[in-house]
């Protein structure tokens, strides 16, 4: 529906920017303010319009204005194309601390304000360090003092890409510059105030984001994934305390849970490491991934899951390596000799292990949960702890060797609750403690339908399930192991000289009581779905997951089936591991051992010897 406000009878048509403003009322859902060149009032959603100003520009004919350095006939090409002739509303605000109190900015310099709606207005056009007629990009007025308001000016269409940012006091009766340190050529196209802190601002420029911890005087750089490019709005979403940033051809960006720039003190960057206040984490079950988006969904990643740690360090770590290069880099800019290392000194430092950040996460009753790295990188920076537990399947090397950065996954969901963290820098083979333990809160997420009366009991079910799953897990990589073992063993006596009939029997009979094991986790293989695997015993390996899946993505109270699965599973599983434990620490070893006497080639698992 259009709710555009019209000329009324006899009025002139009204000039409207393309980014003519249009506000909702901080004290009325339904009253909204737009401008064109007058300003207009509804209190029905734009129902109906109440036209509560003269004209609010300087009324100037452009085409009187010279065009570089001359005046263009009618006949120019493009003239006055995409240009309007005369001067527009481009910004507009509305006073959160007083009702009624207005501010309007235009696009030939002025800032026209009222305190009682419209009634009565009052024009400023002399800014101090601002040319007459520039651009004015935004205002935004203080959410604590009725009196101070800050305002934001473009003057680019001049060639002029200075950030002009000014502060009054007095309602815009004067106006002081706080651009300070911003960089000389990055037009400023929007400002917004904290609600919190009033002097942490955030300005968005031709070339980025910016903030200030103290009202202006000095400003930073939001980086960590916003790209150079113009911001051009931005707000601030409340109840997540998130900053939403509006740019020119590349979409929204935001920056969660900005709180700890409320609390940054200058003094946090002499200490060494430093943690923010922490959020509370949501704790819940996360919907599935998406299918089949094709290959250009239009979206946004959410905020990662878990409890969120911004830190602070002050100094990166780096190994050896790491500094004799940065060495090196000088040397060659100033011409000077760069020493070889020996192959020697350069195999010490290819065993360097990496330094990097421990986390540490402990429960309530000061137990390790979970521990995970990151590297070692200097500044403020974000991780995530992904609220579960260590897990306790069998590791998985990474490209077949150790690796302290990587991440051996989660177990369980931790249970609402007070947590905490600490922070360990291991460097050098040492490892010390940067930050002491930090409490923090997990709350559970009320979106659950069967909700369980007791979590603890089901965390409880959860923990030994997942210890008998990781047993389980191992069995079956042993029962894999040995299964490559034999292969090796039976191959070996096959092409050996001295090897005997028996041994190989004994060989083979090894092997299909591995095949027997491995049939009881495993079952038969599935051609399309498990619904259509032959009738036979259900193999304990789909048994487990089935439990697993149940329980591991509910919140709801422990089924019948769950714990019958698990006493299944506690039942069968522990004669394999002991048949497992006979065939590897017995029967194997006395046929390697006949192998060593009948002069064997290696096989794996065995010392090799020289007689």
């Amino acid at each position: 529906i259009g709710i555009q406000p019209q000329p009324r009878k006899d009025e002139n048509t009204y000039r409207w920017n393309w980014n003519a403003p249009l506000i909702l009322s901080p004290h009325s859902h339904t009253r909204l303010y737009v401008a064109a060149n007058k300003m207009f009032r509804s209190e029905n959603r734009g129902n109906s319009w109440k036209v509560i100003s003269d004209d609010l520009t300087r009324q100037l004919d452009r085409n009187t204005w010279k065009v570089m350095g001359k005046f263009w006939s009618v006949d120019a090409v493009r003239k006055d194309v995409s240009t309007s002739q005369y001067g527009t509303i481009v910004s507009l605000a509305e006073s959160e601390v007083k009702e009624d109190l207005l501010y309007v900015g235009s696009d030939d310099g002025l800032i026209q304000i009222t305190e009682d709606a419209g009634t009565t207005w009052r024009s400023t056009g002399d800014f101090e360090g601002v040319p007459k007629y520039t651009y004015v990009s935004d205002i935004c007025p203080s959410k604590f003092d009725e009196n101070i308001v800050y305002a934001a000016f473009d003057n680019r269409k001049r060639d002029d890409f200075i950030p002009y940012i000014l502060k009054s006091t007095d309602k815009g009766q004067t106006w002081k510059p706080i651009s300070s340190n911003l960089p000389d050529n990055g037009t400023v196209h929007t400002i917004e105030q904290d609600y919190v802190n009033p002097d942490l601002l955030f300005v968005g420029t031709e070339f980025g984001a910016f903030f200030s911890i103290d009202g202006g005087k000095e400003w930073e750089q939001l980086k960590s994934g916003i790209p150079t490019v113009a911001v051009r709005d931005m707000v601030i979403q409340k109840r997540e305390n998130d900053l939403v940033l509006a740019t020119f051809g590349r979409g929204f960006y935001i920056l969660d849970n900005y709180t700890p720039l409320r609390s940054f003190k200058p003094e946090v960057l002499e200490e060494n490491a430093h943690v923010f206040p922490i959020k509370d984490a949501l704790v819940y079950i996360r919907k599935g991934g998406r299918y089949g988006q094709g290959s250009t969904p239009y979206m946004g990643k959410n905020p990662p899951f878990g409890a969120t740690f911004t830190y602070y360090l002050k100094e990166g770590l780096k190994t050896q390596k790491d500094l004799r290069k940065e060495k090196e880099k000088e040397q060659f800019k100033k011409s000077e000799k760069i020493e070889v290392l020996s192959w020697d000194e350069l195999r010490e430092e290819g065993k360097e292990e990496k330094p990097h950040i421990r986390f540490t996460i402990y429960n309530n009753q000061d137990n390790i949960v979970r521990k995970f790295t990151t590297k070692a990188s200097k500044g403020i920076q974000r991780i995530t702890w992904d609220l579960k537990y260590e897990s306790t399947s069998p590791v998985r090397l990474k490209n077949d060797e150790f690796d302290p950065m990587a991440d051996g996954g989660g177990r369980i969901l931790a249970i609402p609750g007070m947590y905490k963290v600490s922070i360990s820098k291991v460097f050098q083979g040492k490892v010390t403690e940067l930050v002491s333990p930090i409490e923090f809160n997990v709350v559970a997420l009320n979106n659950t339908t069967i909700p369980a009366e007791n979590r603890k009991e089901v965390f409880e079910f959860q923990e030994k399930a997942g210890e008998l799953a990781g047993t389980m897990q191992g069995a079956m990589r042993y029962a894999s192991d040995l299964s490559e073992k034999v292969e090796y063993i039976l191959q070996t006596l096959y092409r050996m000289p001295d090897s005997t009939p028996e041994m190989i029997t004994e060989a083979k009979r090894i092997r299909n009581e591995i095949d027997k094991i491995e049939f009881i986790f495993y079952g038969h293989s599935a051609k399309a779905s498990w619904e259509e695997v032959p009738p036979g015993q259900m193999p304990l390996q789909r048994r487990l997951r089935n439990m697993a899946y149940t329980h591991y993505g509910s919140t709801a109270p422990l089924t019948q089936t769950e714990e019958d699965a698990y006493n299944i599973l506690s039942v069968k599983l522990p004669p394999l591991i002991e048949k497992l434990k006979k065939i590897g620490e017995q029967e194997l070893k006395e046929l390697e051992k006949q192998m060593d006497k009948a002069g064997a080639p290696w096989t794996p698992g065995r010392v090799p010897d020289w007689k």
